[in-house]
């Protein structure tokens, strides 16, 4: 069977299903599976999971709402055709395999080359598999500890947070965070080690970390459980925001490392 009459089938059985979202997303999953060599079990569960996230659009609609998102940008709005070599570790990513492992995700790059647009991507690609997530710059993170701390109840508060599959910081390197800050940081990142996972980024490598981190032992302790079990995507090239060229159009080169690579 050659692949016109492959689609014309598909097409049928997902009519006779009642299924029309798979008919939508097989040719893009067809070019992922392709690319990320998903085997036949993996592709049909992605084909499967768009129909169920479709069906299920309400309680998305509500785990997105309060996710905290700034913006909506899926991990489709990168543009392959300009960095095609990208396709198969972003398709690796789009599974929700990492929550399961609590591994973490560091999307690293100058300012303005899509960490922040891949750390939303992600997110909602977790919500649409039924995860709950939060999303905040740093700053917020570091104000919502230090007033639980203050109110006597750091506890309570990270003991909820600790209900949520994933938590994203953006934008590490806006601020330095005192001592204080730091040390309520680390309380976080340690209750999640291994148990949850973190998407955070930044526009600094781990070396040079412990200036914004307020101290180098609470920035070592710290950057030890989170590259412990992460994925490390590095973004290059010059800002596309200041270029003029738009943020849906990001060339980016990413690497899949593994532990403190």
């Amino acid at each position: 069977m050659d692949q016109n009459d492959s689609t014309k089938q598909i097409s049928y059985l997902v009519a006779a299903l009642k299924a029309p979202r798979v008919t939508d997303a097989a040719s893009r999953l067809a070019t992922q599976a392709r690319d990320a060599n998903w085997s036949i079990e993996d592709c049909l569960a992605a084909a499967m999971e768009r129909e169920v996230s479709a069906r299920q659009a309400p309680g998305f609609e509500l785990r997105i709402h309060a996710a905290g998102l700034p913006t909506r940008k899926s991990l489709e709005d990168f543009d392959f055709d300009v960095q095609s070599s990208v396709r198969g570790a972003v398709a690796a990513l789009v599974s929700d395999a990492y929550l399961h492992m609590a591994r973490n995700i560091v999307p690293l790059g100058p300012t303005g080359t899509g960490e922040t647009h891949l750390a939303i991507g992600l997110a909602i690609a977790a919500v649409r598999q039924g995860h709950r997530i939060l999303f905040a710059p740093a700053g917020e993170w570091v104000t919502l500890l230090s007033e639980a701390h203050q109110r006597g109840l750091l506890g309570p508060e990270l003991a909820r947070l600790r209900h949520f599959p994933l938590l994203v910081v953006d934008e590490v390197y806006c601020l330095p965070f005192e001592q204080e800050s730091a040390n309520l940081f680390l309380q976080l990142v340690s209750l999640r080690y291994e148990r949850a996972s973190i998407i955070l980024t930044s526009n600094l490598p781990f070396s040079v970390r412990g200036g914004v981190l307020g101290d180098q032992v609470v920035a070592a302790a710290m950057i030890d459980r989170i590259v412990d079990h992460t994925d490390l995507i590095t973004l290059k090239g010059p800002s596309y925001r200041r270029s003029g060229r738009g943020v849906d159009n990001l060339p980016s080169v990413m690497l899949t490392a593994d532990d403190n690579s």
